[in-house]
């Protein structure tokens, strides 16, 4: 090697020796990196802790061995989860001399009895990772096991062991394992379990395995109206019932779901399955492996992807539908509810958070087991089989439609005087340095200002009458026919619901500019909500934003200001304007500022303030917005009607005599 490579090299190595090399043990690397064990600190990381203990658990009810487990949650944010399975090993562990094997599986990482599958075919917990992760990261735990017919105890803290196993007597009538835990605030911060979301959890995993009653239990003041202080759950029918809950009174397409299961005794696995496609729906996934739900699917879902795809056009082939060779797997899955089960064994899975299945085994086991069973459900009952296979085909039918309008557009994109536009949308020239904005008014009148008011090169104007529909509660077909809502898609150019494409997007900006009232922050939500359903690529882009026009201009001699709201004018009036006589006029709506105002104020880059709106990236956040965004805007209007009374104290009662 040439000398010359280190000429240019540093004298000396500076402080960087031996004693800069640090060695973490025990479970001090979690508290170090907890993000590497359990994909972060905010809630999803949070309620990880509770799924890792109530896997165990689990574990232990799929391997026969326990047919109950309790789970309950505490006041002082704590969390305890118990089984009557075998309990947990207490004796001394062989190579751990002084330790029992409970000290060791609470404090060691990658110990446990699911590496070589003689204590479990098939698991949902970490294979020795997950129960050690929850000790790192709480400030206190407790194990009780009853085993032998005798209790055992033992403590910890962050991941320390407060002491030897204590052995607190006789228990004739008990066995199994009992963990209670407080997560640690030096951790998660104030953050704390979600008594809706553990219920969820709880009774999930008792439609996943049909032999186990999970009890809930809560502390009188954490039950809600969605969460009862106690109750049992237990479902005979799995995953079927489960199903059954969901779809409820909706129509679907086929009168009977399919539904089935399989065993594979030498692989030791089984899978399960419910599918149904209700009429009108956009539809919801669920996956799971060994009990842990996968929200991002993985090889299992491929594996029914393909199963019932290739049964759907070898139907369409047997009763002479030649096109039915174009189905494809999001022509099936698009609008069904459909859940799936497997238990393998040794899963392996994208990430330590266990968000996609990857084992490459669960393709072919659950296309196979899945495609005989779909054959027979599409064959037994002829009509039953045409019903779906002609629902499927029209989603076909739509797509290929929609792909050549998309092939249309592209064709014609370069001269947007070919493009088809609402007549009431006045555009940009798209001309000049700025971004293209499209702002979205309510009210003609407000419209018409808002075109005197804008920059012609890069603002289009786009009036809507009053309060649009609110989409979260019509059908697809009151959706398709709704003016409005077809003059702005066709505006914005970039497609709905899975065919939306934020690079097919006519604007780089989308402002929605409504009256500062509640009138126009009802209508602010409904093109949110708009937006949130129909156009979610746009939202989680960053393309969506809400404008701010002001309620009040405040006037001091030659001086102006303009107020958002009563704070910002409380703020100016005591700043600002402090001491001088303050003439106070409340605009009723946008269409009352002149257009010179409308601009200094709402329109102007320079001059005005926005707020964007945006989505979580985190599944479980997202899914959180979806499930809030249903209870405030869906269907039920007991949903709403809950969330006023519950929230009626918060508003403001200068608020309501305006």
């Amino acid at each position: 090697m040439s000398d010359d490579l280190f000429e240019n090299a540093p004298a000396s190595s500076g402080d960087y020796d031996s004693s800069s090399i640090e060695v973490l043990e025990g479970l001090e690397p979690v508290r170090r990196r907890p993000g590497m064990y359990i994909g972060g600190t905010d809630d999803r990381a949070l309620h990880h802790l509770a799924a890792e203990v109530l896997d165990n658990s689990m574990d232990e009810a799929v391997a026969g061995h326990a047919n109950r487990i309790e789970v309950r949650l505490d006041e002082g944010n704590r969390l305890l989860i118990s089984d009557n399975g075998r309990g947990i090993p207490v004796d001394e562990h062989p190579k751990f001399p002084g330790k029992s094997t409970l000290e060791v599986i609470l404090s060691t990482l990658h110990s446990g009895g699911k590496f070589s599958g003689k204590a479990y075919a098939t698991s949902g917990g970490l294979h020795g990772v997950g129960v050690s992760v929850v000790n790192a990261l709480s400030s206190h735990t407790r194990v009780e096991v009853a085993r032998d017919k005798q209790l055992f105890a033992q403590e910890f803290s962050r991941g320390q062991t407060l002491g030897k196993i204590e052995k607190l007597g006789a228990a004739p009538n008990r066995r199994g394992t009992t963990v209670s835990f407080t997560p640690d605030t030096e951790i998660f911060g104030d953050r704390q379990f979600k008594p809706a979301r553990l219920f969820k959890l709880a009774r999930s995993k008792a439609y996943l395995f049909a032999g186990v009653e999970i009890r809930w239990k809560c502390a009188p003041s954490l039950a809600s109206e969605d969460v009862p202080e106690e109750t049992t759950f237990k479902f005979p029918g799995g995953l079927a019932d489960h199903l059954a809950e969901q779809i409820g009174e909706r129509e679907c397409v086929t009168a009977e779901a399919f539904t089935g299961s399989q065993d594979f005794p030498e692989e030791k696995g089984r899978v399960e399955w419910a599918v149904a496609w209700p009429l009108y729906s956009d539809g919801s996934t669920s996956w799971y492996c060994n009990t842990v739900p996968t929200p991002d699917g993985g090889t299992h879902e491929q594996g029914l992807r393909a199963a019932l795809t290739k049964a759907l056009r070898a139907f369409g082939e047997l009763t002479g539908q030649k096109k039915s060779k174009d189905i494809t797997a999001d022509d099936v899955m698009t609008g069904g509810e459909i859940m799936l089960s497997v238990f393998i064994r040794d899963p392996q899975f994208q990430s330590q958070t266990k968000d996609r299945l990857t084992s490459s085994e669960a393709s072919r086991l659950v296309e196979n087991a899945v495609r005989d069973h779909f054959d027979h459900f599409l064959t037994a009952n002829m009509e039953r089989g045409k019903a779906l296979l002609g629902s499927v085909m029209e989603r076909m039918d739509e797509r290929l439609k929609r792909k050549q309008e998309r092939e249309i557009k592209r064709k014609t994109a370069t001269n947007a005087k070919k493009l088809r536009l609402p007549g009431k949308l006045t555009d940009c020239s798209g001309e000049g340095d700025r971004e293209t904005e499209l702002f979205i008014v309510e009210g003609d009148s407000a419209g018409g200002s808002a075109k005197q008011a804008r920059d012609r090169k890069s603002q289009a104007i786009l009036p809507i009458r009053g309060k649009i529909l609110n989409v979260a509660s019509a059908t697809a077909d009151k959706i398709r026919a709704n003016q409005e809502i077809a003059d702005l898609s066709l505006a914005l150019g970039c497609g709905t619901r899975k065919d939306c494409d934020p690079e097919q997007l006519r604007y780089d900006r989308i402002i929605i500019m409504t009256d500062a009232d509640v009138d126009g922050a009802h209508i602010a939500t409904l093109l949110m909500t708009f937006f949130f359903q129909e156009m979610a690529p746009i939202v989680r882009g960053g393309y969506l934003y809400l404008a701010q026009p002001p309620l009040y201009k405040l006037s001091s001699g030659k001086e102006t200001r303009y107020a958002r709201d009563d704070d910002h004018r409380a703020e100016l009036e005591e700043t600002v304007l402090k001491g001088k006589k303050v003439e106070v006029g409340r605009f009723k709506g946008l269409g009352e500022m002149n257009p010179g105002q409308l601009r200094e104020t709402t329109m102007n880059p320079e001059t005005r303030s926005l707020i964007r709106i945006t989505l979580p990236e985190q599944h479980e956040q997202r899914f959180a917005v979806k499930e809030l965004v249903d209870r405030l805007m869906g269907r039920n209007p007991e949903h709403r009607f809950n969330f006023i009374q519950n929230h009626a104290s918060d508003v403001d009662r200068d608020m309501i005599d305006a």
